[in-house]
């Protein structure tokens, strides 16, 4: 017996019973997930998907009157708007490029029906939407846009980071415009339009909002990955993972949490190419690092309290913060 257990042996004895506790209650996680998605596999979802990219990529021109009236409200210029843009230059090449990039739509189409499944699981009376591909002259900041009844999404967007057309922009954002991003942005598009917005102007309030909604993506895309979710790199959220704990103590020092300094928001909260601490780490970081904290509050939240996802998002983030009991991890 090693020498220290002499000392303690009561618990040494009591070590083989607790560690098979532990790996009781990881599996009974595992089956209780397991069997939710089960339940959520059976869910009928009916995808209705229109790739009108293709449809009007293909369109001869005497043929857009048919275009029009199958989908008039996606006409609202006039005719020769449209017959310019079939024959423009840089269209043409924005339309190949696309083609090239989405001759299939499978694997999004499949990965679709399971986010809508898991939305449809969570939140009662859902009404899944008809979902349409087409372009928008790379409007980055309308990638994908969410209505009642439609899902628009701007394949230009989803090309590759080195694409041609992302040339002029920073680097920070063009590698978000990848395919890789597509479901994860289509899932922040969903959770927007069922998550109400910040109840006050505290960083605090914006920091749990924001980790409401890629809670939200752990639950209905739960199939992506962490990076995929808050739109990182692997490393960058290996560096967020790594200096979780410096993050929050920066937060607590410098008294931001029930601050309403709008410039918290451009420094840890919106895109950009590093989160702003003003210490010489910043060019190592990610931008949106109070994102991931937001995100880390509202997991410890529901880990320690018995409440619907849906329960949840009406709470205020003052209430989340104070019941999770949050502790970065060292």
């Amino acid at each position: 017996m090693p020498k220290n257990t002499t000392h303690f042996p009561i618990l040494y004895a009591l070590r083989p019973v607790f560690i098979t506790f532990l790996l009781f209650l990881a599996f009974a996680a595992c089956n209780e997930t397991d069997k939710i998605e089960a339940e959520i596999s059976k869910i009928p979802v009916d995808l209705n998907l229109v790739r009108f990219d293709k449809e009007f990529d293909e369109l001869v021109p005497d043929e857009l009157g048919n275009l029009k009236e199958k989908y008039p409200y996606l006409f609202p210029a006039p005719d020769s708007v449209w017959l310019a843009k079939l024959t423009d230059s840089l269209q043409i090449v924005l339309r190949t490029s696309v083609r090239n990039e989405f001759s299939d739509f499978d694997r999004e189409a499949a990965d679709l029906e399971s986010l809508y499944k898991h939305v449809s699981y969570y939140f009662d009376g859902y009404k899944v939407p008809r979902v349409i591909t087409l372009t928008n002259d790379v409007d980055y900041r309308n990638r994908i846009i969410a209505t009642d009844s439609i899902l628009f999404i701007n394949l230009d967007n989803y090309l590759g980071g080195d694409h041609e057309f992302y040339g002029s922009f920073p680097r920070y954002l063009s590698n978000s415009l990848s395919r890789e991003y597509l479901i994860s942005d289509v899932a922040s598009a969903v959770g927007n339009t069922i998550t109400p917005g910040p109840t006050s102007r505290s960083f605090l309030e914006q920091m749990v909002y924001y980790g409401k909604l890629l809670f939200v993506k752990d639950k209905v895309i739960p199939f992506e990955t962490d990076a995929k979710k808050i739109g990182y790199t692997e490393e960058q959220l290996d560096w967020v993972q790594q200096n979780e704990d410096p993050i929050w103590r920066n937060f607590i020092e410098n008294e931001y949490l029930y601050s309403t300094d709008n410039r918290l928001a451009s420094r840890f909260l919106d895109p950009a190419p590093f989160s702003k601490f003003g210490l010489e780490l910043d060019i190592d970081s990610p931008g949106r690092a109070g994102r991931f904290i937001g995100w880390q509050i509202v997991r410890a939240f529901m880990e320690k309290n018995p409440v619907s996802l849906d329960q949840m998002l009406n709470l205020s983030g003052e209430e989340i913060f104070k019941k999770s009991n949050y502790k970065p991890k060292r």
